[in-house]
């Protein structure tokens, strides 16, 4: 029974560390922080959920990370200027119009003088100016992930910084999971406490 009640209480406390993760990113960005393809490019990173502007994506070098024919996410270099070779931006994107013209290019159309032409066609499309608003890659896991799709850039190719930055378009900050998680994990501990005031003393009557 003691280590049920131990277990549990180690549940409770791992709530109450994911909901302060939570609500403490929440607190940090109230809304998306505006900046720069060049203030990140010069290794800024002012908070976790970015409103990016100025940048150029490179559709050309996108990497598919859904790991199947049926594309839905890409991994994308956004840079200070469709001319430029280095980068320090990558972003985790599910547009259907950057989905599908990838898709197109890259599984559509077999022959090279075909898609040297289509790439001709739709160059401004492949290398289009995009502002992104999205949340920075942080945390053990994702870090992980990171490191992994990191190495994947480099094997294809890309010139890519070592400080690479992986930004996932669309994503906000959970605004409610976080106090859900600390209210179900204080409640727990209360609940476990009440039960240890509770439970009868073991120990022999006096006589």
């Amino acid at each position: 029974m003691k280590r049920f009640r131990f277990t549990l209480l180690a549940i409770c406390l791992f709530l109450i560390w994911l909901g302060w993760a939570d609500v403490s990113l929440l607190l940090r960005n109230p809304s998306p922080e505006p900046v720069t393809i060049a203030s990140l490019d010069a290794g800024e990173t002012p908070r976790e959920w970015l409103a990016v502007t100025g940048g150029f994506v490179d559709l050309e070098q996108a990497i598919n990370t859904s790991g199947t024919v049926e594309i839905d996410t890409l991994l994308v270099p956004l840079k200070g200027s469709a001319e430029a070779e280095s980068f320090r931006v990558l972003v985790e994107t599910r547009d259907p119009e950057l989905v599908e013209l990838f898709t197109r290019y890259h599984i559509g159309i077999d022959s090279v003088f075909a898609k040297k032409a289509f790439l001709d066609e739709h160059r401004d499309r492949f290398h289009a100016r995009r502002d992104v608003t999205g949340m920075v890659v942080t945390g053990l896991i994702a870090s992980g992930n990171r490191d992994k799709l990191l190495k994947l850039a480099r094997e294809v190719g890309m010139k890519v910084d070592e400080n690479a930055l992986f930004l996932s378009e669309g994503k906000e900050p959970a605004r409610y999971r976080g106090f859900f998680y600390l209210t179900a994990g204080l409640l727990g501990i209360g609940a476990l406490i009440r039960r240890w005031k509770q439970q009868p003393s073991s120990a022999p009557p006096a006589n």
